[in-house]
């Protein structure tokens, strides 16, 4: 959750000629309806099983770059279907650069607390052995600029692929 999924997600498709999709804007799209509309009106659980609907279509594609919702990572089966399917890159960023991201971000509905610090602290420490145990590669964006961190990963996809292929 504010790791920069997106962000990351468009730049490295662009740079790998890949399309890039983001399962939240394509469960928007699909309802019509915003995700803080979607949590207000179905709740957390509602919107989890239209997230879980949309990765298993998604990670069916070919060809793309998907950039999850942060808290897609909770469902077994969305775990299974990224790790199988895809190549998974779990951005690992410090909590105060996320809560710095986040701050002034009305679209987080989990974040809309009295104490988002604590809300964010937990959320980590709950999701992050969970992208660990799948992650393919483990990136630490420590407040590097948006180019360093795709640079760095299409280097260290194209050394994986030559790897493959020696």
């Amino acid at each position: 959750m504010g790791a920069g999924k997106t962000s990351v997600g468009l730049r490295l498709a662009e740079a790998l000629g890949k399309t890039f999709i983001d399962s939240d804007r394509e469960i928007e799209k699909k309802t019509g309806a915003s995700i803080p509309l979607i949590f207000e009106l179905e709740g957390e659980k509602g919107f989890r099983e239209r997230e879980h609907e949309a990765i298993n279509q998604l990670t069916r594609e070919n060809n793309i770059v998907l950039a999850t919702g942060g808290g897609s990572i909770l469902n077994r089966e969305n775990r299974k279907f990224m790790k199988q399917r895809g190549y998974v890159i779990y951005l690992q960023t410090p909590l105060d650069q996320l809560l710095e991201r986040t701050a002034k971000d009305k679209n987080r509905p989990l974040l809309q607390t009295d104490n988002p610090r604590k809300t964010l602290g937990d959320i980590i420490e709950k999701r992050e052995p969970l992208y660990l145990e799948i992650a393919d590669l483990v990136y630490k964006t420590n407040n590097k600029q948006l180019r360093d961190v795709i640079s760095s990963i299409v280097t260290i996809l194209q050394s994986k692929n030559q790897q493959k292929t020696a």
